[in-house]
């Protein structure tokens, strides 16, 4: 695990424990990674590059007890399943799966094989899957992902530290024209003297290389080598997942998932036309309130904060969108795909010295 606050970057707001989504008390995080081949692209074959990604809101009881929650679409071109339901009802259930584009579909049924097999035959089911396209790596109409990789990140979720970089979903993926993939953050927030954290997961893949902003210091400017071997334009995507403890209904989670692009934003993110860039935030409060699908709170009125005590929370998301973003891409690693395709990695050394050179690093 490679943290860019480390190198002493200013990262506003104090992180969590393990800087990380899983920060958020009972939120677990489970990777399944595909590397194999090299050389030339035979689809079905390979080389491949990529995974899935595994987000589970309750941990051990997700299966059980969904979670409120709300999603938000800045750019449209890109896929997040369940999104009608989730603006329909408030709730989340089931795991929340990232992969990539093409594997959308064997993801989905395999995750509700799974929840059916965990349910004893639960007889309906929209989990959400999102993706981002990495097909400039991956032979991604190979369909490499199937029902054992699924199963295989489901059941390796755990809290404490998340891998990140060239893992899961994120293997394959292109973050400003350096390597990308998952990248997490958190935020602890006192509201009233109460302490909540919000914990952000990205799936960074997208963004020109000119836009790249790291600590208000345009770093694609300055580092105009290293591109990808062929053309690769700002093709979208980035999936961001918010996590919270603070007791949020789904109309104040709505309000926060609109701030992610104010994070994204700080790093040179703009929502480019190609680009799919979907958010979902949830909040693991009020789960005595939840008591089914049909939000039966009979003697369990769900508890919220005013709308009024939120900024601080908006605050932190924003904040944990950027480090997300860029751990993502201190983390990931020179990458060679598909036909010698290459992506290099973010050069940490010379964007340290950038912004040393720039005054913008804490003293160690």
């Amino acid at each position: 695990m490679t943290k860019a606050r480390k190198y002493g970057i200013p990262f506003p707001g104090k992180c969590g424990t393990h800087n990380s989504i899983t920060d958020v008390i009972g939120v677990k995080v489970g990777h399944t990674t595909l590397i194999d081949g090299e050389g030339r692209l035979i689809v079905g074959t390979g080389p491949i590059r990529t995974g899935v990604t595994c987000i589970l809101p309750r941990g051990d009881e997700t299966m059980a007890i969904p979670v409120y929650g709300a999603y938000y679409s800045l750019n449209g071109n890109g896929e997040m399943t369940g999104c009608h339901w989730i603006k329909e009802s408030g709730f989340v259930s089931g795991p929340i799966m990232i992969t990539n584009t093409h594997s959308v579909g064997a993801v989905h049924e395999a995750t509700i094989a799974y929840i059916v097999e965990k349910t004893g035959g639960e007889l309906w089911s929209l989990p959400v899957v999102a993706e981002t396209w990495d097909g400039f790596l991956n032979d991604i109409n190979g369909f490499h992902v199937r029902r054992e990789h699924v199963f295989s990140a489901i059941q390796s979720a755990s809290d404490g530290d998340v891998v990140e970089g060239n893992v899961g979903g994120g293997t394959g993926m292109i973050c400003h024209q350096f390597k990308g993939g998952i990248g997490t953050s958190s935020r602890i927030i006192n509201i009233e003297q109460n302490e909540y954290t919000v914990g952000v997961l990205v799936q960074a893949n997208y963004g020109y290389r000119e836009s790249l902003t790291i600590a208000g210091i345009p770093i694609g400017e300055f580092i105009t080598d290293r591109l990808p071997t062929k053309s690769s334009p700002d093709q979208g995507s980035i999936i961001v997942i918010v996590a919270t403890d603070a007791p949020l209904l789904p109309h104040q989670l709505d309000r926060l998932v609109r701030r992610v692009p104010l994070g994204i934003a700080k790093v040179g993110g703009f929502g480019g036309n190609s680009s799919g860039d979907i958010f979902l935030a949830f909040s693991t409060a009020n789960k005595q309130a939840i008591s089914s699908l049909d939000g039966d709170t009979t003697g369990n009125q769900p508890f919220s904060l005013k709308n009024s005590l939120m900024d601080r929370l908006f605050e932190g998301v924003v904040h944990a969108t950027e480090e997300a973003i860029v751990n993502c891409l201190f983390a990931a690693k020179t990458m060679i795909g598909i036909d010698g395709n290459c992506v290099m990695e973010l050069p940490v050394d010379e964007v340290i010295q950038i912004l040393h050179d720039h005054k913008r690093l804490k003293e160690q």
